[in-house]
């Protein structure tokens, strides 16, 4: 039996999912190639090449999809847009079918009372904004926030909450420094100008929000890292400060501090590309906060590793399907942290909470319905819902969950090795299959539990 959380009847329950993990249609309807098409051509950086030039079919299946997620009892649907979709090769002219295709999503959605919640900026740069520097590009703020401005003209109320942009850690941290992401790039000097410049669009697409008059609130999501030490040493205790420096810092200090980590700055040397009034436009005040989470880091000292820290060994259990530790504990440290860095005055969303398990799907001798009996992944799920609960209890401002994912999708570097979602995709035929895992969700957004 499994607790259900004591959680306020306000709280926002959703799903979540990624424009390029889930639409596939690559080439239709005026789409033109993102840098995950590009990087899942390099030999060796994504699993067997995989591409999102199917995924799980949304665009073509998006109406079989939100019926699910009514059925189920989702209040709210987090997608993203397509860059390459809305505006091809990321010029100014917009594509109407584009446009068309998410309109039509937000009304979908409106029509089973669900919200519509868009995140603009998803991982999926047009190549060719890339070719011109990618956010090592001061002029790519600027083109996302053009992206934006089109987006709130033809949108406009259909939305119901905005995201600016998704984890920018990983689209810098990964995609400039280890270069593990695409656009794959391993350059000290792009990662910090990267960090200032996709810190700076946020900045940018908030303040063309402002001026359109719209009332949804507006947001950023990241994926913070707030590692807890291995040990009570002052150098293992110091190498998570780095940690949290680095992974976290950068991208919060500007918003909510106008600044930049003194580590960064006093003890790395960085030098952020910053231009005059750029930290004003950065630092505006936001309406919520969104976290993604998944698992917690436990580091220490090195005396050689990059910024003197270097994972420790770790007791957890771990999802079956990609090794993550489970700590929901870490969870709970994380939430009070952000809510201390933004004086408790900000609302905080969890945008992505989810895992990866081995999943299998089984059939009825007798009856022939499909199913997949995911436990793991239910005890992962209501252990950490319990933790939103208690963090409210604790005086977090935390408003709502958005569960990662809806659906078995494109999983990045991964390909489609990895299933996160409370529904199993067949790739093969792309039917949806519920799994246990989506009927525990519909019990608790209804309430059911001991």
């Amino acid at each position: 039996m499994f607790t259900r959380p004591d959680l306020p009847s306000s709280f926002l329950f959703g799903a979540a999912t990624a424009s390029y993990q889930v639409e596939g249609a690559a080439s239709e309807d005026g789409r033109t190639p993102c840098i995950w098409d590009d990087f899942a051509k390099v030999p060796g950086a994504v699993f067997q090449g995989q591409d999102g030039s199917i995924a799980a079919d949304q665009y073509h299946r998006y109406k079989e999809d939100i019926k699910l997620m009514a059925d189920l009892g989702f209040q709210a649907y987090r997608f993203s847009v397509s860059w390459s979709r809305v505006l091809p090769n990321g010029k100014e002219k917009v594509n109407p079918k584009g446009i068309e295709y998410y309109k039509n999503l937000c009304k979908e959605l409106h029509k089973y009372g669900m919200k519509a919640c868009c995140t603009i900026y998803h991982w999926d740069m047009p190549s060719e904004i890339q070719k011109e520097g990618g956010w090592a590009n001061r002029d790519t703020a600027y083109k996302l926030a053009h992206l934006a401005k089109v987006l709130f003209s033809e949108l406009g109320d259909l939305v119901d909450m905005w995201i600016t942009i998704n984890e920018a850690m990983c689209i810098t941290h990964l995609g400039y420094l280890l270069g593990v992401h695409a656009p794959g790039i391993k350059d000290e000097k792009q990662f910090v100008n990267s960090v200032h410049h996709v810190n700076l669009a946020h900045g940018l697409i908030v303040s063309e929000y402002r001026k359109t008059g719209l009332k949804a609130p507006i947001g950023i999501t990241h994926n913070l890292e707030f590692p807890r030490p291995a040990t009570r040493s002052e150098k293992d205790k110091l190498a998570a400060e780095h940690h949290t420096a680095v992974r976290s810092g950068i991208y919060m200090d500007p918003i909510f501090k106008k600044s930049y980590p003194k580590y960064t700055t006093d003890e790395l040397g960085w030098q952020y590309p910053i231009e005059k009034g750029d930290m004003d436009i950065i630092g505006q005040k936001i309406d919520f906060l969104g976290i993604n989470y998944y698992s917690e880091h436990v580091v220490r000292w090195s005396d050689d590793k990059l910024f003197n820290e270097e994972m420790a060994e770790r007791w957890e259990e771990k999802t079956s399907g990609i090794g993550w530790p489970i700590t929901p504990h870490g969870l709970l440290r994380l939430l009070k942290w952000a809510a201390s860095e933004t004086n408790n005055e900000t609302p905080i969303y969890i945008t992505e909470n989810g895992a990866a398990c081995d999943d299998r799907l089984e059939e009825d001798p007798i009856t022939k319905v499909q199913s997949v009996h995911d436990e793991q992944r239910i005890r992962y799920l209501s252990e950490h819902l319990n933790i939103c609960a208690e963090a409210i209890k604790q005086g977090v401002p935390l408003k709502g969950y958005f569960c990662w994912s809806f659906i078995d999708n494109y999983e990045w570097t991964h390909g489609y090795t990895k299933r996160f979602g409370i529904v199993y995709c067949d790739y093969d035929t792309q039917k949806r299959i519920p799994k246990d895992s989506a009927y525990f969700m519909r019990d608790i957004m209804t309430g059911y539990g001991d």
